[in-house]
């Protein structure tokens, strides 16, 4: 059974496309689209993996994401540290 292929049509130069042609040839690619799709491939995988790794679900990226856009009034906790932390600059000025 065919399997259906989608396309990605690219303006790049002549010199970046004899550049990737010889990497590619490098590598031992059979043609050039080979060699493109897998290094597209590659690069969404370490993306989508080094994204995973800061938050790793949907719900996790919808806290991270609120938390950012509303983050919640200072409490007295955190009023205390950075009074403490201004102190300390303070008396560690140069």
């Amino acid at each position: 059974m065919a399997t259906l292929k989608d396309r990605i049509d690219i303006r790049i130069s002549k010199e970046q496309k004899e550049f990737i042609r010889y990497a590619s040839e490098l590598r031992g690619f059979k043609n050039l689209s080979e060699f493109v799709v897998h290094c597209i491939n590659a690069e969404a995988n370490k993306i989508v993996k080094e994204n995973e790794l800061i938050v790793e679900t949907l719900e996790d990226k919808k806290i991270f994401l609120e938390a950012i856009l509303n983050p919640p009034a200072p409490n007295s906790k955190l009023k205390s540290a950075q009074l403490r932390y201004k102190d300390f600059k303070k008396s560690n000025a140069i």
